[in-house]
């Protein structure tokens, strides 16, 4: 994907009689590493005790072999962090630990609250707490190490009616591992077995990896406690709305991952398959933007029976970068991701399936590519609606005004990124794709959202607060 919206965090949490904890969800977070590059820890309980590392930068970057064995314990979480709520700094990278009157905890998690700064003020009057991050997190752990109440079931129930927006949750407490999902289940969060013991991530490919068994998605509104007795549901808070963030299935989740008992990959070639019935054209060749295109390009080809190649190489090894390049490098810049195949698309007329165009400032550079490696035509279809309103639940896209479908119409949009004719699937062909009416999330394309949003909001709202 080009362009593309940045990524969610990823949330594991295991609970084994193994001795190997910490190495188990080592493995887990190098599947999640999709869902956040900017750090990564794990924290691990032993009798009332945790311990805890947690680093920037990637997985493999965060943790050695002596890291890991200083992480004991027969339960622990883990987590990847990419910045929805708070600045890319080693503060703000979770799992975070503190002590309060309900115990000692530490915590993960992957949404946006976005009420938090209202309640992290409320939780400073009434509980004079201490806060020393940046992040929406911090306030639910420190809600939940504060707030009174007979039991973990009471303080999440009062916890869901408070918290508004997104948050997929695990937490360690001496207890157990306790996992759960806002009411809406924007976010992901799948409960799984493995032989000794049981395992919670925020995609079925992270259990996949370690080898447990998918057993069922955990239910929005839902709390579960794991421990030694097994798993036990303590609360369940749905009201019967759900909001799923339809960007799962565009782009964020893994395509071998399995969301709400729907594999990612067939989602995908069913919304390229309806964006070829919405848009279809006399064309050559089928290419998608590589990776996250690639089923949604298979799905156009299949149904519009032009035949599906691929014409542009992606370079896996290329990651983030902080060096920027100016516009004359820009080009360059895209040529270090793509690479196109001249004698695959000399003289031909292609359709390029992308999954969503966000700003449209590398689009234009990736026709360039295809144009000067001899494309003929360029068709560019999109498997998405236009993103016309940014993300409040966990998404860093972009601000109203940096999104290039929020004031432009789709003509203006194709003159821009130099396309011989733009196509974006349809709101109404995106959600029958997805088989859905009503439980997904389309703020992103509607401006209407499942809760209602501040305007305004700003993913650094703590640090220019304080």
């Amino acid at each position: 994907m080009i362009d593309s919206p940045r990524e969610a965090c990823g949330v594991f949490g295991l609970y084994t009689s193994a001795d190997d904890v910490a190495r188990t969800i080592f493995f887990g977070l190098h599947a999640l590493q999709h869902r956040g590059q900017e750090s990564a820890g794990i924290a691990t309980m032993e009798n009332g005790d945790i311990h805890l590392q947690t680093g920037m930068g990637l997985v493999s970057q965060s943790f050695m072999e002596s890291d890991l064995r200083r992480l004991p314990g027969t339960m622990g979480i883990g987590h990847t962090r990419y910045s929805t709520t708070g600045s890319a700094e080693s503060r703000n990278a979770q799992p975070f630990v503190a002590t309060g009157p309900n115990g000692k905890i530490a915590l993960g998690h992957n949404g946006n609250v976005i009420n938090a700064m209202t309640l992290r003020d409320q939780l400073i009057t009434d509980y004079s707490s201490q806060f020393h991050t940046s992040t929406d997190s911090e306030v639910i752990l420190q809600f939940l190490i504060n707030t009174p109440g007979g039991s973990w079931s009471d303080r999440i129930a009062q916890l869901m009616r408070e918290f508004q927006g997104a948050y997929s949750v695990v937490f360690l407490c001496d207890d157990g591992l306790i996992a759960m999902r806002d009411p809406l289940g924007v976010r992901p969060l799948c409960l799984g077995s493995i032989e000794d013991g049981w395992v919670v991530a925020s995609e079925s490919c992270a259990l996949d990896q370690i080898g447990a068994e998918i057993v069922r998605q955990i239910d929005p509104g839902e709390a579960v406690l794991i421990n030694a007795d097994g798993v036990k549901t303590i609360y369940n808070g749905n009201k019967g709305k759900r909001a799923m963030c339809s960007f799962e299935f565009i782009y964020f989740a893994r395509p071998d991952s399995i969301i709400d008992n729907n594999l990612v990959y067939s989602k995908r070639m069913a919304m390229g398959r309806q964006l070829a019935i919405e848009h279809n054209i006399d064309a050559d060749l089928v290419i998608p933007v590589p990776d996250s295109a690639i089923a949604a390009g298979v799905g156009y080809a299949s149904e519009a029976g032009i035949p599906y190649q691929e014409g542009l190489i992606k370079n896996r090894y290329v990651g983030r970068t902080f060096i920027q390049p100016d516009q004359r490098m820009r080009e360059q810049g895209v040529r270090m991701k793509f690479n196109p195949l001249n004698d695959i698309l000399d003289g031909k007329r292609i359709v390029v399936v992308d999954d969503s165009i966000v700003r449209g400032n590398t689009t234009p550079h990736v026709i360039s590519l295809l144009r000067k490696a001899g494309a003929k035509e360029i068709h560019w279809r999109v498997a998405s609606p236009p993103i016309v309103s940014p993300c409040h639940f966990g998404v860093d896209m972009a601000t109203q005004d940096e999104l290039i479908a929020s004031s432009r119409s789709v003509v203006e949009i194709k003159e821009i990124i130099g396309a011989d004719t733009l196509g974006y699937l349809s709101i109404e062909g995106m959600l029958s794709a997805l088989n859905s009416d009503s439980v997904h999330c389309t703020g992103c394309f509607t401006r209407e959202y499942p809760v209602p949003i501040q305007l305004g909001m700003d993913k650094f709202l703590f640090e220019n607060n304080t």
